[in-house]
């Protein structure tokens, strides 16, 4: 099963490349109304709901529309998953695409242009569009542009005699430092974890530029040709990890699983389509931006956007859907989950009317200003097998007497060859 995983990781890009030279799903479309499927990796009831509400509204105008399927499929294997399905001729209609992702969906043209069909498109956000551009053609719409936030538990913090994030905050000491000391602190007293960042899991290391973001550290040069894993900021970013892993215990380590939404842990480090898991929550919780680093105060953005495979008999009608679920006004229906990159909708106002859970000044912290200034995380055309060769490389980085800048070295010597230069 490993090996089958990791043939259909190396094969992406040659997949997307064949399907957008004839290969897929070009048969002729049946006649009468026809399905539509999309595959998404939220299986959350909420998001589940809208989204089909969404769909039988749009089908009451349009006759010609059968069933509209939205596909989950775990978010781990999401990307495996998909590209197996588009190799075995059994591509969806219109895909969600990770960011990690875009460069090769996008360049393979494999997705059909978007430019003309999305309403309003003048209003999209520049910085927002730019991983899902070529030529000035857009082959996906950015549902979902989510600044990474601090979900916080007060209650564990205040049990272990810690300021809160918020105090410290208004302090101006809500940086890496602080939070390491207040999870290892709150994880010693309370017994559970400190802090987790979600769908890390030593696995999804690209979730970890959520933490070296505060040391001005990257995966590889903005040109994406030189490996930057050992340079002198990363070093420092992965030192402390490895010191706030295994050392102050402020984060749980490998094969510990918390779950901090069920007040498991004392912080997340999540987006704020997270929040809908906290409605029910039994303990006092915050949502503050990523703590500042040695470099200062920063953002990390992760994004997705919805494509249509350009091969699929019904390209046309999906694009046409993927038109009205992402209208202005569904858009803004949206916006309850998934952060919009429509410019008109981004205001802690109009984000406050459907995120009821979070107040406006989180919204505005953490998203609008989030939004503004952060980066997008790392992602390079063959992103699934640079992925799965810097996991194994960095799988010795965690033990606990891990030679850091060794570690980080041996990753850059197996990627350099990888990055083309």
């Amino acid at each position: 099963m490993k090996a089958l995983g990791k043939l259909a990781a190396l094969s992406l890009t040659a997949v997307l490349t064949a399907t957008a030279c004839g290969g897929g799903q070009d048969t002729p479309a049946a006649s009468g109304p026809q399905p539509l499927r999309m595959t998404i990796w939220t299986s959350t009831e909420a998001h589940l709901k809208l989204f089909d509400e969404i769909a039988e509204e749009y089908r009451r105008t349009h006759p010609n529309v059968g069933k509209i399927t939205f596909d989950p499929i775990p978010f781990e294997s999401y990307t495996t998953t998909l590209t197996t399905q588009i190799a075995g001729g059994k591509a969806p209609d219109l895909a969600w695409v990770l960011e990690s992702s875009a460069p090769d969906f996008v360049s393979s043209g494999a997705l059909a242009p978007l430019k003309s069909k999305i309403e309003n498109v003048g209003e999209l956000i520049p910085s927002a569009t730019r991983l899902w551009q070529q030529d000035g053609e857009l082959y996906a719409y950015p549902f979902s542009t989510s600044p990474f936030g601090v979900f916080v538990n007060n209650d564990l913090v205040k049990a272990a005699g810690q300021k809160t994030p918020r105090e410290l905050a208004e302090a101006g000491t809500w940086d890496w430092e602080h939070a390491a000391a207040v999870n290892a602190a709150a994880a010693a007293k309370s017994g559970k974890s400190g802090l987790v960042i979600l769908n890390f899991d030593y696995k999804g290391w690209d979730n970890l530029a959520t933490v070296w973001g505060g040391w001005g550290a990257k995966a590889w040069s903005d040109d994406g040709a030189t490996c930057a894993f050992n340079g002198p900021e990363m070093t420092e970013a992965m030192t402390f990890l490895h010191k706030s892993i295994f050392t102050d215990k402020a984060m749980p380590g490998p094969g510990t699983t918390a779950d901090f939404f069920s007040g498991d842990a004392t912080m997340a480090v999540a987006q704020i389509s997270r929040a809908a898991m906290l409605k029910d929550a039994s303990f006092d919780w915050d949502l503050l931006p990523l703590p500042a680093g040695p470099k200062g105060p920063y953002a990390v953005i992760g994004q997705a956007g919805i494509g249509v495979l350009k091969k699929s008999p019904n390209a046309e009608l999906a694009a046409d859907f993927l038109a009205y679920f992402t209208n202005t006004a569904n858009s803004a229906k949206l916006a309850a989950y998934f952060p919009p990159p429509r410019r008109s909708q981004l205001t802690a106002e109009t984000l406050a009317k459907t995120n009821p859970l979070l107040k406006p000044d989180q919204l505005q912290q953490v998203v609008i200003d989030g939004i503004g200034k952060g980066v997008v995380k790392p992602s390079h055309t063959g992103q699934a097998e640079l992925a799965q060769t810097v996991r194994a490389a960095l799988d010795p980085l965690w033990k606990p007497d891990a030679d850091v800048k060794a570690v980080l070295d041996g990753v850059c010597a197996k990627i350099q060859p990888m990055l083309g230069a």
